[in-house]
């Protein structure tokens, strides 16, 4: 088993147990990108430059999700458009709705 530290918020929620609903506690991104990630940070290791720490929900946040939610939102059908198939794009690829997959073991 390979071991390494990653730097985790102290307000973050602890991680959930495996298959478990995401809980926005962000250790699978700070340890490593998923496919989405490694495309937006041009990294295969380390942590996704597109995590954003939510501080008002005291939680991580994928942030290319976010940035879709909010293109889908938009005033335009184009944005709208392009913003719908960005978000259904980015969920697959980053699993939203599979449950936790991160196999680590957190060491306080």
């Amino acid at each position: 088993m390979r071991e390494y530290a990653v730097h985790w918020h102290a307000q973050a929620p602890a991680k959930p147990l495996l298959g478990a609903p995401c809980n926005g506690c962000g250790l699978c991104c700070l340890a490593e990108p998923c496919p989405m990630g490694m495309l937006v940070s041009r990294r295969r290791t380390g942590a996704c430059s597109a995590l954003r720490w939510d501080e008002e929900g005291a939680h991580y946040r994928c942030g290319v999700l976010e940035d879709a939610k909010a293109l889908a939102a938009a005033p335009g059908r184009w944005q709208r458009w392009r913003g719908r198939i960005w978000l259904r794009l980015s969920r697959r690829w980053i699993a939203a709705g599979a449950g936790c997959d991160a196999d680590l073991v957190e060491i306080p």
